[in-house]
């Protein structure tokens, strides 16, 4: 749902009603992962997919009705083998949705419709769109497996352990899903978590949907030169905060790279050093100048983010190798530079070796091999990760 928080938010701010349809889980090939979401308003404007297409009507009505009715609602939606295009998924794979009514616009906290535990959750979850439109670090979490009366309750923590809403169940349960949460926002993941209902591992189990909201990942490009303009506006795209960083004044200027977010002149090791990355960084070094290259490879292989990508040729890969290891880096820390950088696409053009790199990106962050679809047996979609049960 964090992902279109920013229309939500909108929507809050101008006191529509709405329900939002989430992805919960996935089960074999699916095209969204958990968090995914399709929201409906009041005048059945909708935004957002679930699917890709495949069950996009059917959940539609499901938010409309969810809306009607003000309680929330959970479906699964697999493959018909008598109709695959009928309210099922053709990939073959299934999802379970969790659709919850979100009313701002002049509800009544005392109506049966909608209870106060119910405009509780919505404030919650307002408090989280907002959080995440913002840019600021939160992480939502909702029940969507377990006890009835349960089902839709949210919490919002935040960084500092504040807790914001309940789940209304146990004691402790909004203290260990609290911890659980928090663990996973420092983490800037998105994932299921099982615990009991009364906060360990006895009772009966409920399965939390967390969703982290984290400032934007960083992409840092060293070099000020074509193929990183190209690389900018893909670094974009793909949803990054993007640096670009170079020595040289005369190229590192905004006519020259309009699309980034920073621009940075400095020596590029001197830069990093003063950099706070965390591990979803992504680093990629163009300037192939062994003067540049050596000082920032040797630290960066250093730091623990997500990729660290050097571009040149075979020739000045092999003489790079030589260089690092004389400055004392290990073959297990070499191991981690991606270099030749990107995937072999036959790039020419700045724009083809942008594509080349942002798929490269890509299959390292999400477990891709970086091999064609066609004639393989890797799966298409794969499992986002679960977080087992808690003490």
């Amino acid at each position: 749902m964090l992902d279109i928080a920013d229309a939500l938010h909108r929507w809050v701010e101008q006191r529509r009603d709405f329900a939002v349809a989430t992805v919960v889980a996935t089960h074999g090939s699916a095209p969204r992962h958990p968090g995914a979401a399709l929201a409906v308003d009041a005048d059945g404007t909708a935004l957002g997919s679930v699917s890709g297409g495949c069950v996009e009507g059917a959940v539609y009505a499901l938010c409309q009705e969810a809306l009607e009715s003000g309680e929330p609602v959970r479906q699964s939606f697999g493959y018909s083998d008598e109709d695959a295009f009928a309210v099922g998924l053709t990939c073959g794979g299934t999802i379970d949705i969790l659709v919850t009514p979100v009313r701002v616009a002049g509800r009544d906290a005392t109506s049966d419709a909608w209870d106060g535990a119910r405009a509780a959750d919505a404030d919650t979850l307002a408090g989280a769109l907002a959080a995440a439109a913002r840019g600021e670090a939160a992480a939502l979490t909702r029940v969507v497996q377990g006890p009835p009366a349960l089902l839709g309750r949210a919490l919002l923590v935040r960084p500092d352990g504040t807790v914001t809403g309940t789940l209304g169940g146990h004691r402790d349960l909004d203290r260990t899903a609290a911890a659980e949460t928090r663990a996973l926002l420092e983490a800037g993941r998105t994932a299921t978590v099982e615990i009991g209902a009364d906060g360990s591992r006895c009772g009966e189990p409920v399965t939390l949907l967390v969703e982290s909201s984290v400032p934007a990942p960083r992409m840092l490009v060293f070099g000020a030169i074509d193929f990183a303009a190209a690389l900018v506006r893909v670094g974009k795209f793909l949803g990054y905060h993007v640096t670009v960083c170079d020595a040289r004044p005369v190229f590192a200027t905004t006519g020259r790279f309009p699309d980034a977010d920073e621009i940075v002149v400095d020596w590029p090791h001197r830069y990093l050093d003063s950099q706070d990355l965390d591990a979803r960084a992504v680093l990629c070094v163009l300037t192939h100048d062994a003067k540049f290259d050596v000082p920032l490879l040797e630290r960066a292989l250093r730091l623990p983010v997500a990729y660290v990508g050097a571009m040149g040729s075979r020739r000045t890969h092999l003489d790079r190798l030589e260089r690092l290891r004389g400055a004392g880096l290990t073959e297990l820390e070499l191991h981690r530079l991606r270099s030749p950088i990107g995937l072999d696409l036959g790039a020419r053009t700045p724009e083809e070796t942008a594509l080349s790199i942002a798929g490269e990106i890509v299959a390292n962050r999400r477990g891709g091999t970086g091999a064609p679809l066609t004639g393989a047996h890797t799966p298409i979609h794969r499992d986002p990760p679960r977080i087992g049960s808690v003490a």
